[in-house]
């Protein structure tokens, strides 16, 4: 089967952003504080990536076009990817690896605990992402995977936690996290593929 090109393009730039993001944080291309900059934009790409993936159903069930779902795996994986990396970023440019200054940040900044918790549900959606898991789990894989909009709140709160006063660009997020949480509604579920199916029909 041949790998679509322009998914090979997606992919790539995906790949390509957060090594661009580096190294402009070596050059101190990114402010007086380049580690932290870096920190905030790869969380920032967590949240994006996670609300593109969550797009790609509805799109599917509105344009009938499969290619959609061909990607939803590799997007929830590189966001996946990218709170890893976002992740080390705060445990080395913030904390600069200090383990013990852990505990007074935990307690002084809660939504490090927010953060955390959602990185162990997407955790626990990237290792159960394969086939295997999918026969193994059976109906429960559909159940367990429901857990990114779990983590959509939870990115959504860590992220207003930081920004506080400055909400504007939050509200665009949270926007586009509600529209996508209202499409889930089982009357809205039910109404969207009889307003786009075609007449010979899409298999699920």
């Amino acid at each position: 089967m041949r790998y679509p090109l322009w998914r090979f393009g997606v992919f790539l730039i995906i790949a390509v952003w957060p090594l661009w993001w580096l190294y402009q944080a070596w050059i101190f291309a990114l402010g007086p504080d380049p580690g932290k900059v870096l920190v905030d934009r790869l969380g920032l790409g967590v949240l994006v990536l996670l609300l593109i993936s969550l797009c790609m159903t509805p799109l599917q069930k509105l344009s009938g076009w499969p290619g959609w779902i061909a990607v939803r795996r590799q997007l929830g994986l590189w966001c996946f990817a990218y709170a890893c990396l976002h992740l080390a970023g705060y445990l080395f440019f913030i904390l600069g690896l200090d383990w013990a200054q852990l505990g007074v940040e935990l307690r002084h900044r809660p939504y490090i605990i927010v953060g955390a918790l959602a990185w162990l549900c997407l955790l626990a959606l990237a290792v159960t992402s394969n086939r295997y898991s999918q026969r193994r789990l059976g109906s429960r894989w559909k159940k367990l995977h429901r857990l990114s909009y779990c983590i959509l709140g939870l990115g959504l709160l860590h992220f207003l936690w930081i920004v506080r006063a400055d909400l504007e660009e939050w509200f665009v997020y949270a926007f586009i996290g509600g529209l996508l949480l209202i499409v889930r509604l089982p009357f809205i579920q039910r109404r969207i593929p009889r307003l786009t199916r075609p007449k010979a029909g899409i298999s699920k």
